[in-house]
């Protein structure tokens, strides 16, 4: 349950700095991502101009150069894994020379050439082949979760800069109405109702709401920066509307990952593991076991070289009236060797066997303090409700109360020996109003920064952005990864 506006609402001039504005083609064109058209060119139908959280990640997961990269390293993956594999198909090399050759030789020059080989059986092989896999996975789930990484830096950009904006003008609202404050008390003073350290109390008060306007100020071009180079559009048009999406957090808000992960990332460091597992039973199982190669090769001997004319009257058969030499040669056979003494090797499998194991055991720690801290945001988030439910009923009582004295100006308190309300009461209840109302927004804004955490911990930040059936995931790639440990106190 999230806390809901309750009082007065800001005025019309808040909403009017909160909106997101660019050019439609210049964001294509420096985007340079295809995929993002549909996005941007729905949103333009919709409503020209204005752009929403929803769209914002939408276009930050699609063409952010963190997500580029991570899907450069899924590809990286899909190519060695089908290294693993190309190793059995056998490779063909071609070669020609030209030459003339003097003498006796044994050897003469060919004329061209063409060898083939390929690996038949390695017992090592097939666990190379499942590390590959399983790298495989690990790279399209550290995409899965690069995503979702980047959809909470661009939610948390967004409604950052919703959050400075609604701020910068309740801010100037406030030093309005201090200024109003200033000019009352000073005809007060003139008029011999007030003191000159009122009027001092006063100016200081509109100064430093003045000060505290241009830090609201400054904070807002910062984050207004930041979020422009997310989405690769101009700074300059750049601006965002007050809209968080209107949908309930899931109830059964989980880690949502196959096999109790409590992140992708978290899944992937489980998948990396695994790969360097396989890599290090792949190095211990290469000692003591046959290796088969397949191998072949054509010659076409340089028949016009001097050295080939003399092999030919050497190997001269006189019965037959021909030479036993021809000019071509071809063998095909296949290699068995056993590798019985590596020094290398042996050496090699108890690092690999050292890296897989501090690899789990990382993966194993990552997942106990992803739990941990997921635990931390859910009660974290039933205390900032509480929090912004009392800053609610604070600005509330504050609108109300300033709601009496606007009456009591009118009308009168109805008690002729009761204090008579002033116009100083009126603007002090005003400056009043907006500093419960500024609670109100930090509290709403924590919350909601609370809730994306929560949906980036589990794992359902882009499901829950993002409309049914339009979730990008890792697909399965059969790793067989075992089920993730209990968290570990």
């Amino acid at each position: 349950m999230r806390s809901r506006w309750v009082g007065a609402r800001p005025s019309a001039s808040i909403t009017r700095a909160m909106r997101l504005q660019w050019s439609v083609g210049r964001a294509l064109r420096r985007a340079g991502f295809r995929a993002i058209a549909p996005v941007v060119v729905g949103f333009a139908i919709g409503a020209p101009g204005q752009m929403s959280l929803t769209s914002a990640v939408d276009i930050a997961v699609r063409s952010h150069p963190r997500v580029r990269s991570a899907e450069a390293e899924v590809e990286r993956a899909q190519a060695a894994l089908k290294q693993t594999h190309d190793v059995f198909v056998p490779s063909v090399t071609a070669g020609a020379g030209l030459g003339q050759a003097y003498g006796y030789s044994t050897n003469p020059p060919t004329l061209f050439s063409v060898s083939t080989g390929s690996l038949v059986y390695n017992s090592a092989q097939m666990s190379y082949v499942r590390s590959a896999r399983a790298g495989l996975h690990a790279a399209e789930l550290a995409l899965e979760d690069t995503r979702e990484a980047v959809a909470q830096d661009t939610a948390l950009a967004v409604l950052a800069l919703q959050h400075d904006g609604e701020r910068e003008e309740a801010i100037r609202q406030e030093m309005d109405y201090a200024t109003t404050l200033s000019n009352i008390v000073q005809e007060r003073v003139n008029a011999g109702q007030d003191s000159q350290m009122s009027l001092t109390q006063a100016r200081l008060t509109a100064g430093q709401f003045r000060l505290a306007l241009l830090r609201a100020q400054d904070e807002t071009a910062d984050d207004r920066a930041k979020l422009a180079r997310m989405l690769s559009v101009p700074e300059t048009s750049l601006t965002v509307d007050t809209n968080f999406p209107d949908k309930p957090l899931p109830s059964d808000l989980a880690p949502a990952q196959p096999g109790g992960y409590a992140t992708a990332g978290i899944a992937s460091a489980f998948a990396n593991a695994e790969a360097k597992q396989q890599q290090a039973r792949g190095d211990a199982n290469f000692r003591y076991r046959p290796q088969l190669n397949l191998f072949g090769q054509y010659n076409r001997y340089a028949t016009f070289s001097n050295s080939y004319k003399q092999l030919q009257q050497t190997y001269f058969d006189k019965t037959t009236g021909r030479s036993l030499l021809t000019a071509n040669e071809w063998f095909v056979g296949v290699q068995i060797s056993v590798p019985l003494f590596d020094k290398f090797r042996t050496d090699k499998a108890r690092e690999s066997t050292a890296v897989a194991s501090k690899a789990l055991h990382a993966a194993e720690n990552s997942q106990n303090d992803a739990l941990d801290g997921l635990v931390r945001t859910r009660h974290g988030i039933a205390e900032l409700q509480a929090q912004a439910e009392v800053a609610g009923l604070q600005q509330q009582l504050s609108q109300q109360q300033l709601d009496v004295i606007r009456v009591q100006l009118q009308n009168g308190t109805g008690n002729p020996d009761a204090p008579q309300m002033t116009p100083k009461d009126e603007e002090n209840a005003r400056i009043a109003e907006r500093e419960k109302y500024l609670g109100v927004i930090d509290a709403d804004y924590q919350l909601h920064q609370s809730e994306i955490q929560l949906l980036r911990q589990t794992g359902q930040l882009l499901t829950w952005l993002r409309p049914a059936g339009d979730v990008q995931s890792a697909p399965a790639t059969g790793s067989g990864l075992p089920a993730a440990p209990p968290a570990q106190h």
